[in-house]
C-alpha cells in the first residue's frame, strides 16, 4: 500500500513561530500571527492539493474557528482536497452529525473525512454545555457512533442507550461514500471505542518503540472484535535541504518562546485529562533540553502547544527514512503540520514526496508523478540566435 499525506489548517491562526492552542492553552503566537481567513486557508489548501497530499485535517475546539463551516467554505476553492473535520460527538446529536456529513459529501463530492474527538478537557467541555466525565464521554461516543453507523447504513434506528436516545432516525438520503472514520485516544476507555468504529486508528508522534507497542494493542483489540483497521500518525515536520539548516529552523523556533510561556503552557497541560496529552509532556519533560526522544524526532513544539507536541527535523533524506521506519510498523497515513503551515508544506512536498516516489511508497493522488519531476525547458540546448552582423 502506497502512503497517505494529509496536512493540516491552522484554523486558529499561523505565524512563522510556534502557535499554541489546544487542550486548554489559548491561542498565542511568540511572533506575527497570520489570521485564519478564507483567503489564506484557501492558499494553504490549495498549495497542498497541488503538492500531492490527499486530506487537510481541521482541529476543533475553543481555540479555533469552527471546523464544520470552515471546510465547507474551502470546498469551493479547492478541487479534490478532502477535509478531516474533527468534532465532538456530545456537543451534536447523532442523527443531525449524520445528516451534516451527508450533505457534506454530497455537495462536496465525496471529499469529507472524520476525525472523532472525544474531548480531553472538563473545563472547556462544561463551557459547551457538557457535564460528563472522561469515561463517560468515551462510552456517549460509542453509542453516538453505534446510531450514526446504522444511519449511514441506511437504517431506521431506535437507540435508548445511557447517553443517547432516538426514536425512528433515519436519513432521507445517506452518504455516498460513507465518510471513513479517524479516531485516537491512548486509555483504556478509549481503545475499545476506536476499535469498534474507526477505520483509521490515530496516534500522535511517539517514537517507533512506543508507537509499535500501542499498534500491537490495538491490533490484538481489532483481531477479538473481527476488525482491521489502518494506521495514521500526527505529526509536525521541519524538513531542509541539509539536517543542519532544519535543526537550525528547530533553534529559531524554540528561541522564539520565553520560559514564561515554557511554564504557564506546562502548567495549564498538567491539567489535562487526555492519556495522549499525558505522553506529550512526558517526551519534552517541560524543558528545552534533551528534545531529541529518538532520531530525528524533536519534541520542543510540545512545550507551549497542546495535543501533537513532537515534529520530524532532518534533512529531505532523513524524514523520509523516518517516515519509511513508521510506515515499517504499519502505519499508513500521516497527518503533518509546519510553521508556517503554507512554506512548510512546500519544504516536505517538494523535498520529500519525491523521495518517497522514488522509493515506490508514494503516487501523487491524481495521478501524475507528483512534484520534483524533471522539466524540459523548451529550446533549452539550443544556440541561442545569433544577430545578423555576427552570421
Amino acid at each position: 500500500m502506497t502512503l497517505t499525506f494529509h496536512w493540516f489548517l491552522p484554523t486558529n491562526g499561523d505565524s512563522r513561530d510556534i502557535v499554541g492552542g489546544g487542550h486548554g492553552v489559548p491561542t498565542g503566537a511568540a511572533g506575527g500571527a497570520r489570521p485564519a481567513s478564507v483567503a489564506y486557508l484557501g492558499q494553504i489548501a490549495r498549495s497542498a492539493e497541488q503538492l500531492g497530499f490527499v486530506g487537510a485535517l481541521t482541529p476543533t475546539g475553543a481555540w479555533c474557528e469552527d471546523a464544520w463551516l470552515s471546510t465547507a467554505m474551502l470546498t469551493e476553492v479547492t478541487e479534490r482536497l478532502k477535509f478531516l473535520v474533527a468534532f465532538r460527538p456530545g456537543l451534536l446529536a447523532p442523527t443531525l452529525a449524520a445528516q451534516m456529513a451527508s450533505t457534506f459529501q454530497r455537495l462536496s463530492r465525496g471529499r469529507l473525512l472524520l476525525n472523532v474527538v472525544t474531548g480531553g478537557e472538563s473545563p472547556e467541555q462544561r463551557a459547551y454545555g457538557d457535564f460528563l466525565d472522561k469515561d463517560a464521554r468515551y462510552a456517549r461516543a460509542d453509542e453516538f457512533l453505534h446510531v450514526v453507523r446504522a444511519l449511514w447504513r441506511g437504517e431506521t434506528v431506535d437507540h435508548d442507550g445511557t447517553h443517547v436516545r432516538v426514536e425512528q432516525a433515519r436519513l432521507h438520503r445517506p452518504p455516498d461514500p460513507v465518510p471513513p472514520v479517524y479516531f485516537g485516544g491512548s486509555s483504556a476507555a478509549a481503545l475499545p471505542v476506536a476499535v469498534r468504529h474507526s477505520d483509521v486508528y490515530l496516534t500522535w508522534g511517539e517514537p517507533p518503540a512506543l508507537v509499535a507497542d500501542k499498534l500491537e494493542r490495538v491490533r490484538a483489540l481489532a483481531t477479538r472484535a473481527g476488525r482491521e483497521l489502518r494506521f495514521g500518525i500526527r505529526l509536525h515536520v521541519i524538513v531542509r535541504d541539509t539536517a543542519e539548516q532544519a535543526w537550525a529552523q528547530a533553534q529559531r523556533l524554540l528561541d522564539g518562546v520565553s520560559e514564561a510561556d515554557i511554564r504557564a503552557v506546562q502548567e495549564g497541560l498538567r491539567r489535562s485529562e487526555s492519556e495522549g496529552q499525558r505522553r506529550m509532556l512526558e517526551l519534552n519533560g517541560g524543558s528545552r533540553d534533551g528534545l531529541e526522544v529518538a532520531p530525528n524526532l524533536w519534541a520542543g513544539v510540545g512545550l507551549v502547544r497542546g495535543g501533537a507536541g513532537t515534529a520530524l527535523v532532518g534533512s529531505h533524506a532523513e524524514v523520509a527514512d523516518r517516515i519509511a521506519e513508521y510506515h515499517a510498523l504499519g502505519i499508513d497515513e500521516f497527518i503533518l503540520s509546519g510553521y508556517p503551515h503554507l512554506e512548510e508544506a512546500y519544504w516536505f512536498g517538494e523535498g520529500v514526496l519525491p523521495i518517497l516516489r522514488e522509493r515506490g511508497l508514494w503516487w501523487h493522488p491524481d495521478g501524475r508523478p507528483g512534484t520534483g519531476h524533471h522539466v524540459d525547458v523548451p529550446f533549452a540546448g539550443v544556440p541561442a540566435p545569433q544577430p545578423a552582423a555576427a552570421r
